[in-house]
């Protein structure tokens, strides 16, 4: 079938030769070169090398830097994200400006996201199901607000089999409208309730600006949909899904988000309120990483879902809404990366550990292999997802390089004098240079399994505390608009008490380029007076620059 793709208003746009790529990524696209492979490696292997060698190897190291184009995140922020995601192999262009290529190291960060909440939302109760992703024009028309936030967005079929088609279809951004006309067929009494699904699925937004990971015209997402016969048992949903999200953020991704509610004008087109979690990234914009609607019954009353209470009164249906996506990987680059490149979490890191043997002469090869398969047999039987490079047409110098780029959190080596001793040199990436390695790890299974648990585990940790350290040092607590002005101008997130209009936060975003973020679920105690208006608050909000 031949399906034809228009969006009328950007005819125009999208037939100019000059655009074919991600707006996003062109202008630099750099990839990680490898150093001649004549490069001299140190006659002793950086793993058997006592410490007052390792000046010899750090200075060999920054040769074989001198040859990978990262751009230091202090001196273009976008720039440096960019290089990562092409060094590292975490996504490329698509044929169609816009889209990206997921490769297989990306995925599989998007695979360690999927794992954890696959099982959150069973948990929870949530069954994993799918909806079709062609939905009909009028179903996106029934709710006034749904139509009016998405429309810019959406990207439209209009021909199918060569032929004109009788009704055009939405290539879905989202899918309310399609569920409910299900959830319509399935509900009727109040022991088809509650009704709570989730689909694993890909949606389309027409997207003007991009930014791979974080906004493209096509992403991967979850979306989980359901339906209650209470307002009550709704508002408790939502706050609960965005409770695993969380959850989530902080013990997997090591992300120290803020959750909270959205204001009026940030709120979901079509919901009656929108929970967030919202991520500062290490150039200080703020990151919506994932979202739960209370939907009230805004999409029950369009499309008719009802069901026949206990009393035999028919009932509309209080529903809810939530989603992560693929936005969450770029939250991960750009919280923890460093001018290396990534700097992976160990519980979403696709290899937590990497082995690199090191040998000089042919008659020392044999007995280093068979030790790192061991060491790589041990760790894999303890459930550690770890990699063996044991390739020969890269030094270690330069392998050494590479998977700090890539961002594995902890690097074996072995050379012939460790495997007299018994031992391997262990390597942090979060700890750079001589302070994050350390030497006579020994290879008895008990004790090195214990010990890479542990330092994954310190990893871990650190990454979270180095994050939140970041955030908090970078949220200023304002009582004026002034003030507010202030910390935006300088890159900051601004806090402060807001009762002020729809209208008055419109002004703040176009003279700021800053928006409510959120109101925290944690909110400080005690009499407040708007930055805005001087009038009494009950909340203070978050204001920042974002994505």
């Amino acid at each position: 079938m031949v399906v034809s793709l228009r969006l009328p208003t950007l005819t125009s746009f999208f037939s100019s030769p000059s655009i074919c790529r991600l707006p996003a990524f062109s202008g630099r696209h750099y990839y990680f070169r490898p150093p001649p492979l004549t490069v001299p490696f140190s006659a002793q292997s950086a793993a058997s090398s006592p410490p007052e060698t390792e000046d010899r190897v750090d200075k060999l190291k920054n040769r074989v830097n001198q040859d990978r184009v990262i751009t230091p995140r202090s001196q273009d922020f976008n720039a440096w994200y960019l290089d990562v995601i092409a060094n590292a192999e975490l996504a490329d262009y698509g044929p169609v400006r816009g889209t990206m290529v997921i490769r297989p190291y990306g995925y599989a960060i998007w695979e360690a996201i999927q794992d954890y909440l696959n099982v959150k939302f069973k948990e929870t109760g949530h069954s994993n199901m799918y909806f079709p992703q062609f939905i009909p024009y009028s179903f996106i028309e029934k709710e006034a607000s749904h139509v009016e936030g998405f429309s810019p967005e959406l990207a439209l079929v209009t021909i199918g089999g060569g032929k004109e088609l009788e009704e055009k279809l939405v290539v879905r951004p989202t899918s309310e409208t399609i569920v409910n006309h299900m959830f319509t067929q399935w509900i009727h009494s109040y022991r088809d309730l509650p009704l709570m699904v989730n689909q694993w699925a890909n949606v389309t937004r027409w997207e003007m600006r991009t930014k791979p990971f974080v906004r493209t015209l096509e992403f991967l997402w979850q979306e989980g949909h359901t339906a209650h016969a209470t307002l009550e048992e709704a508002e408790k949903e939502a706050l609960l899904m965005i409770d695993v999200y969380t959850k989530f953020a902080y013990a997997q991704a090591a992300i120290p988000v803020i959750a909270g509610r959205k204001s009026k004008v940030e709120t979901f087109a079509g919901a009656v309120r929108t929970y967030t979690i919202e991520a500062m990234m290490g150039d200080r914009k703020a990151l919506q990483a994932g979202t739960s609607h209370n939907l009230g019954q805004n999409f029950s009353l369009a499309f008719g879902t009802q069901f026949t209470d206990e009393n035999g009164q028919r009932q509309h249906v209080w529903q809810t809404s939530w989603a992560i996506s693929t936005r969450f990987v770029g939250g991960i680059i750009m919280t923890h990366g460093d001018d290396a490149g990534l700097m992976l979490p160990p519980n979403v890191a696709p290899i937590q550990v990497v082995i690199v043997p090191i040998w000089k002469k042919d008659n020392e090869k044999a007995g280093v292999l068979n030790a790192a398969s061991s060491v790589k047999e041990v760790l894999q039987s303890a459930g550690i997802k770890v990699k063996l490079d044991d390739s020969d047409q890269r030094t270690p110098g330069w392998k050494f390089n590479f998977w700090e780029m890539k961002g594995v959190p902890l690097r074996i080596e072995i050379g012939p004098r460790d495997v007299s001793s018994g031992s391997v040199v262990i390597s942090r990436r979060d700890i750079p240079g001589k302070e994050g390695k350390v030497f006579g790890i020994s290879m008895e299974p008990s004790i090195l399994e214990a010990y890479v648990k542990d330092k994954l585990d310190e990893i871990q940790t650190s990454l979270l505390s180095r994050a939140t350290s970041f955030r908090d040092s970078n949220i200023v607590d304002v009582s004026s608009y002034d003030e507010l002005k202030a910390a935006i101008s300088l890159g900051k997130w601004a806090r402060g008490p807001w009762s002020a209009s729809d209208a008055d936060e419109l002004k703040v975003k176009e003279e700021t380029g800053a928006t409510i973020r959120c109101f925290p679920f944690e909110q400080p105690q005690g009499t407040k007076m708007c930055l805005m208006t001087g009038k009494p608050a009950e909340e203070v909000a978050i204001f920042a620059k974002s994505y």
